[in-house]
């Protein structure tokens, strides 16, 4: 019989029924109980998915036995649930990102490591094809060393979304904007595909049409890795009704590949469903440049069969409970979310100081 963990959410907002959802039809998961601080937000949130409804979490993790719990409460707030739940003997998944500051970061991860409980963060773009099949080919070496990293992502959003929850687009309560909110998921697969640690950082931000918010809408940045390879971010929430978001890797061999995890307009949890299925745009790795169109059917038809909205968060959390069943790390780890958390950490530092931030970055 298969073995099946026990699994519950903190938070209630919109991002949390995509991971109910994901929590019910998961394999391996037993969803059993939800924590708001809110009782009639909780109640109404636990009776769609017939689970129980708790405002305690210490309480919610020891009197429901659970084995894995997803943080799904705005960035700034991540710590306290999180390490609360684990303290408790639950295993924890949390929404990206990982927190909005490093401090935040290494209070969990050092959390994780004294209760001998596995945390990880939700990057859900990873499990799609086009991304395992370029991490893939890197790992092979058929680019050769890579050599250059890029990320564009340029999207949109309105006042209609800022307004839409009383934390967006502040400092205190959702810890920056497009570098924090919108770009985790493409600075996630940057480093992962890259796959050395960064040295130095220069960035610049700046909010260009958002009058309305705090926090910027725009940032670039200039990495050099440790390796030698260098890289190149910019992100945006300026362009409507949004384009794409791109990660592209230039080998020392002058092979290129590259994935548009979300084309048109973006993904907004709750509004909208994802509009383009992820592809690989970019292939010139000799001797496979003809198979790129087989693989955007492949991976279309895939997108097409299935709510990716749900889907692919639901591979993340089949891997993450997978691991913890056969006491192994799952993909996504703390530590590799903490990597994320940098890069923004350091882009923010550098406009502030108004010069590259290097490596290592402390609390």
């Amino acid at each position: 019989m298969e073995q099946k963990l026990r699994t519950g959410i903190i938070g209630c907002g919109k991002v949390a029924h995509l991971h109910a959802r994901a929590l019910v039809n998961a394999h391996n998961s037993d969803f059993r109980a939800v924590c708001s601080r809110s009782p009639e937000n909780g109640r109404k949130f636990a009776s769609g998915y017939g689970v129980s409804s708790w405002t305690d979490v210490e309480e919610m993790v020891e009197k429901e036995k659970l084995d894995v719990v997803v943080v799904c409460t705005p960035h700034p707030a991540h710590r306290e649930p999180a390490i609360h739940a684990l303290m408790a003997g639950a295993h924890i998944m949390v929404e990206k990102p990982l927190a909005s500051s490093l401090e935040d970061c290494d209070a969990m991860i050092a959390t994780a490591g004294k209760t001998g409980r596995q945390l990880g963060v939700i990057s859900q773009r990873r499990f799609y094809p086009p991304s395992l099949r370029m991490h893939r080919a890197i790992k092979e070496g058929r680019i050769g060393r890579p050599v250059l990293g890029t990320v564009i992502m340029l999207g949109w959003r309105d006042k209609e979304y800022y307004d839409s929850d009383p934390w967006r687009g502040s400092w205190k309560n959702e810890g920056g904007g497009v570098l924090v909110n919108q770009s985790p998921h493409q600075l996630d697969l940057l480093q992962w595909f890259m796959g050395s640690g960064i040295e130095e950082l220069y960035g610049l931000w700046d909010n260009f049409n958002h009058p309305y918010i705090e926090v910027e809408d725009t940032a670039v940045a200039v990495i050099r890795f440790k390796n030698g390879a260098i890289g190149n971010i910019v992100v945006s929430n300026s362009q409507k009704p949004g384009i794409y978001g791109k990660v592209h890797i230039h080998g020392s061999s002058g092979a290129s590949v590259g994935v548009q995890t979300d084309g048109g307009a973006m993904f907004i949890a709750g509004r909208s469903g994802i509009a383009e299925p992820p592809v690989n745009d970019l292939w010139t790795i000799p001797g496979e440049e003809m198979m790129l169109e087989e693989w955007v059917k492949e991976d279309s038809d895939i997108f097409n069969s299935v709510d990716a909205t749900e889907y692919y968060i639901r591979l993340q959390h089949e891997d993450f409970i997978d691991a913890i069943i056969r006491g192994e790390q799952p993909m996504v780890t703390g530590n590799e979310g903490r990597k994320t958390v940098e890069i923004f950490t350091a882009l923010y530092r550098s406009q502030k100081e108004r010069r590259p931030v290097r490596w290592p970055l402390n609390s």
